[in-house]
């Protein structure tokens, strides 16, 4: 999965991605940190990489953009221990990978993962 981790995301996680076999990188390697979230989601679709955030404001912006593209993955952990962040995503992205290739909104929290198509209508 290419996927571009926005600034809240640890380096240690896009190491450990790129670990498993996924090709990811971190928004600052492409943008001045101060990256507006637009920029970031139009970097993300011309780099055909999912979103992957723990920031909510990408929710909305994907949402009323009417586009199918990027996809948007939303970490709403309680704890944003590296650790722990690694471990749901291990067992997470297998799960979630058909729908990020088909275009969705997916947030991700202790309990479930809710995943929304897009475009939203």
């Amino acid at each position: 999965m290419k996927i571009l981790a926005d600034q809240h995301i640890s380096p240690r996680t896009v190491e450990f991605l790129n670990g498993l076999g996924h090709d990811v990188i971190r928004v600052s390697d492409r943008l001045p940190r101060n990256a507006a979230d637009r920029t970031i989601l139009s970097l993300a679709a011309t780099e055909e990489r999912v979103v992957l955030t723990q920031d909510l404001d990408f929710t909305g912006l994907i949402a009323t953009s009417g586009r199918n593209e990027p996809s948007l993955i939303v970490l709403r952990l309680a704890s944003p221990k590296v650790e722990r962040v690694n471990e749901v995503l291990r067992s997470v992205l297998p799960v979630i990978d058909q729908a990020v290739r088909a275009g969705a909104i997916i947030s991700v929290d202790d309990m479930r993962i809710r995943i929304r198509r897009l475009p939203i209508e």
